[in-house]
């Protein structure tokens, strides 16, 4: 769960997902931390080929990177006691469900129970249809994301040969370290791709204030801290904006080319801003992503190799089927809610004149990052805020 890896990975994933979204003028969310934790989940079950294209898709070069990468960000950035003393609230929970009369494998138990603090529930796939089994994720996916991430697994989603579900789910609130003033909000324009324009909420900060801001090759950058507290965590939230208001794709490829531009030292400096403005908004995103993930070159898992063999006791291996994800956000005055939840299933084998501005009045990318670790807990593009899902 390095910076590098996770930003590589992110930035495929957000490429990719960006040039399917654009067609239909929908907004994208999902997070680096919630894949990357599920797919080295997946790779601790697996051997061989499977195994070597997982660690060399996750950027990891061995199963021992991954498990102390894995046991570091877990303990540490995401430990319980993050968000008690005055800063962001985070929490990342997994879970798993297991068919009853399959067994994990010791190791693979301990890893799933002792670094993931997994819980481990045993479960009927065919009663019901699985249904019953699709309830008790979404439930568990509902609470865990503090009732934002609602039926993560569609109705009949589960097969009757479904031998095991694995899911995470990650929950962020934070308070802007500086608050907008909720009375300055006004609705202005925003420029859509396809050439409409919407009427949105906007959200500004006095012009006296200085801001972190820095200008680049045909986009600009502000960097809006969250209120911290004592646990030495430092989280922001960074919002990149294309020049050119049907730049946002081109934006994409650049950051993609080029990923310290991303989340690499940006020299960002103290400004006024003569205009600031940034759009209110939430929405939700969902999507199945074994599609995805197979056309980005990750293959071999959803393949019947046998090499998903090191998680449970069967004589015939799992086969990853389907890898579904969640998300939501909501950024207002106050600060930003958000939520991801990701659920892999498996089928047994068979002010001055001339400052700056930074008005956020097109299509602009985000993320939330904790600063000290660099870790990405979301990446995502507004294409049009008033849409909320």
């Amino acid at each position: 769960m390095t910076s590098k890896s996770d930003t590589k990975f992110s930035l495929d994933m957000a490429a990719h997902i960006l040039s399917i979204e654009v067609e239909k003028g929908s907004n994208f969310l999902f997070s680096p931390l919630s894949f990357h934790s599920m797919l080295s989940l997946i790779a601790l079950g697996s051997k061989g080929s499977t195994l070597e294209q997982l660690l060399s898709y996750l950027g990891s070069q061995s199963v021992n990177e991954l498990i102390s990468s894995a046991s570091e960000t877990l303990s540490s950035v995401l430990s319980p006691s993050t968000g008690s003393n005055g800063g962001p609230v985070v929490s990342f929970v997994n879970g798993a469900w297991i068919r009853h009369g399959l067994h994990f494998k010791p190791s693979f138990k301990e890893l799933v129970s002792g670094i993931y603090h997994a819980t481990v529930q045993e479960v009927d796939f065919v009663i019901n249809k699985g249904n019953n089994v699709v309830n008790e994720v979404n439930s568990w996916a509902e609470s865990a994301s503090n009732g934002l991430i609602k039926d993560l697994l569609p109705q009949g989603s589960l097969e009757s040969d479904t031998a095991l579900v694995l899911a995470n789910a990650l929950y962020f609130k934070g308070a802007w370290d500086r608050r907008f003033d909720e009375s300055k909000t006004q609705h202005k324009e925003f420029y859509l791709l396809d050439g409409q324009i919407v009427q949105v909420p906007f959200m500004t900060i006095r012009s006296d204030h200085k801001n972190l801001y820095g200008s680049y090759d045909g986009y600009k950058v502000l960097q809006l801290p969250y209120q911290s507290g004592l646990d030495n965590m430092r989280f922001s939230m960074y919002f990149f904006l294309p020049d050119a208001r049907d730049g946002l794709a081109a934006l994409v490829e650049k950051l993609r080319s080029n990923p310290k531009a991303f989340d690499g030292p940006l020299s960002l400096r103290e400004e006024n801003l003569r205009l600031f403005w940034v759009p209110r908004f939430k929405f939700a995103f969902n999507f199945e992503a074994s599609k995805t993930m197979q056309e980005l070159g990750l293959e071999l898992p959803f393949k019947d190799t046998g090499e998903l063999s090191e998680m449970v006791d069967s004589a015939w291996p799992p086969v990853l089927s389907k890898l579904f994800h969640k998300a939501y956000i909501e950024v207002n005055e106050e600060g930003t809610e958000a939520a991801v939840s990701t659920c892999s299933q498996y089928r047994l084998r068979c002010g001055r004149l001339g400052a700056p501005t930074f008005v956020a009045d097109h299509p602009f990318i985000f993320i939330i990052k904790e600063e000290n670790s660099g870790l990405l807990l979301f990446i995502g593009a507004v294409l049009d805020p008033h849409l909320v899902s």
